[in-house]
């Protein structure tokens, strides 16, 4: 009889594969934790899985487009409570809320503040002192559960020893959410342990105890849950974890899919490169800038600048001999690579080549010209940039040699055109309509298997399958040098190894909005160079850019 039932409720489950025999034991803990059913719906979902770092970038955008992180807490914990109340008869109902002391632990905070509204039974148990909650959200959604402690218990748990004994039918789980990346320690552990072993029906907020949000290993201990509630879109690893997982909701909470598609402050966050104490130079990147010509010697010297201000440990810039030795008088940060000629040609084919080994991004194009035999070495320094799979970014001349024979790099490739530039490119105007443009923008990028930044009034990024749209920016940056700016400070994210997608958005954002700071400092009287000294205060503090987007609103 037991075997039929096992075999019956295998085969309910879709998604196991290999059927076999189990003891009466497992049987018992499969009826207690049942793994869901997959449905067409869930399916889906996975597909459009977000990762926890795009979602902290995500709830960051939020805030800086006006929907508050305070908000989206409110939301989450109100979906939670909404869940339980779907289940679960309050008046019988006793709650324990396991809360960390970040933003998910302010998600059980307001879980309790609407489950005790409903006449819940609550206890909160928090994972340390209040004092040292992190999280300013939380913090608040914690000071307004003060006033309720008649009828929400509270303890604060900052040592093993004072995790209290609880009582419960359903036990929360707020403590880490999708910021798990190493194992959990004291007194989180034996918490998730407490969780573990209760007979309660448990409610994991965001993801499962224990489980990595992304790649669902399990980091210490991990608890099954019955029920998980995540929020806006699936985590990967909950696609991974789904035995862990219990039944799987997807609630939303304030956050337009219109967003995803917004550049804003979380997107720098997810280009930069942090500095621990350890780091040697060259860690954060070698860039080699390939420009200027007899005509032209301040676009290539503003590539160099804006990278280092960017964070770059070396710059290079090639650049014909009396253009270079023009460029060094103008910084002693910048060191040139003096080429041969009054411009690039194939006789300095080889020098480069030399100095690609030491490399780990390049820039090539600006002020270069567009001579033939500059046209013909750009193809060629292609080709070798191809045989090193050094990320490329190409701009103005170069671009429009690149253009001449357009073809699939075999390497990490950005373009940054403008509306002139981008028809050369493709042989078209980009359409008027953005809904148009951001279409044909991401077939360019398909096409060729690059990340396409077109310039313009809003900007406009695809790598052929995400689209970000970039609003920084204003008419005065039409002045010549920003978009040379702009490449080096995406040049210095591809020498320290960012995705070449997230550092042309992130650097369409900050290239933006140093612009938009020099004009709220010095109205459309602005040179490319205003622009280098703000690139460390938005890339520090991107959200300070709401100031004065607030003021052109």
């Amino acid at each position: 009889m037991l075997d039929r039932l096992v075999s019956f409720a295998l085969r309910e489950d879709e998604h196991i594969v290999n059927y076999r025999k189990i003891s009466s034991t497992e049987f018992i803990d499969y009826l207690k934790h049942p793994v869901p059913k997959i449905t067409r719906d869930t399916r889906e979902a996975y597909k459009l899985a977000i990762t926890s770092r795009e979602m902290r970038a995500l709830e960051l955008n939020s805030e800086y487009f006006g929907v508050s992180r305070l908000q989206l807490m409110e939301n989450a914990g109100c979906a939670v409570a909404e869940e339980i109340l779907a289940r679960f008869k309050p008046d019988e109902t006793k709650v324990a809320i396991f809360c960390g002391l970040g933003g998910n632990g302010g998600d059980g905070f307001v879980t309790a503040r609407h489950l005790a509204s409903h006449g819940f039974k609550v206890t909160v148990i928090l994972s340390g002192k209040s004092k040292d909650i992190r999280d300013e959200e939380a913090r608040k959604n914690w000071f307004a559960l003060q006033p309720l402690k008649d009828v929400i218990h509270l303890h604060e748990a900052y040592d093993s020893s004072l995790i209290p004994s609880v009582e419960a039918n359903i036990v929360v789980d707020a403590l880490l959410g999708i910021g798990l990346k190493g194992g959990p320690r004291p007194p989180i552990l034996p918490m998730i342990k407490n969780i573990g072993h209760s007979t309660a029906f448990c409610v994991a907020v965001a993801v499962p105890p224990g489980i990595n949000a992304d790649t669902a290993k399990i980091l210490g201990e991990a608890v099954k849950a019955n029920l998980t509630v995540t929020f806006h879109k699936v985590k990967p690893g909950l696609g991974k974890a789904k035995a862990k997982v219990g039944e799987l909701v997807i609630k939303k909470i304030g956050l337009p899919e219109e967003f995803e598609r917004y550049a804003g402050p979380g997107d720098v966050q997810l280009a930069i490169k942090k500095r621990s104490g350890q780091v040697h130079k060259g860690d954060f990147g070698r860039l080699l800038v390939v420009g200027g010509s007899e005509t032209f010697s301040g676009a290539p010297a503003l590539v160099g600048l804006a990278a280092l201000r960017a964070g770059v440990d070396i710059v290079y810039i090639a650049a014909p001999h009396r253009t270079a030795h023009a460029i060094s008088s103008m910084s002693p940060n910048l060191i040139t690579v003096k080429m041969e000629g009054n411009y690039l040609s194939s006789r300095n084919i080889s020098l480069i080549r030399r100095h690609l080994k030491t490399f780990t991004a390049m820039v090539l194009g600006s002020g270069l010209g567009l001579h033939k035999d500059t046209r013909d070495a750009v193809k060629l320094i292609i080709k070798a940039v191809e045989e090193r799979k050094t990320p490329l970014l190409l701009d103005a001349d170069g671009l429009k040699a690149f253009a001449e024979t357009k073809r699939k790099v075999d390497s990490q490739l950005v373009l940054t055109p403008h509306a002139g530039e981008y028809k050369l490119l493709t042989g078209r105007e980009p359409p008027r309509d953005l809904n148009k443009r951001v279409e044909d923008v991401r077939k360019t990028a398909e096409e060729l298997g690059a990340v396409v930044l077109l310039k313009g009034h809003t900007d406009v990024v695809s790598d052929g399958t995400r689209v970000k749209l970039n609003f920084t920016g204003n008419p005065g940056m039409t002045v010549g040098g920003t978009g040379d700016v702009l490449s080096g400070i995406v040049g210095a994210f591809l020498a320290w190894g960012a995705d070449p997608f997230e550092a042309t958005v992130a650097g369409a954002f900050i290239n933006g909005a140093a612009g938009d700071f020099v004009r709220e400092e010095r109205g459309y009287h602005m040179v490319s160079t205003d622009l280098l000294e703000w690139i460390p205060k938005v890339m520090d503090d991107p959200m300070s850019h709401l100031k004065v987007r607030r003021s052109a609103i």
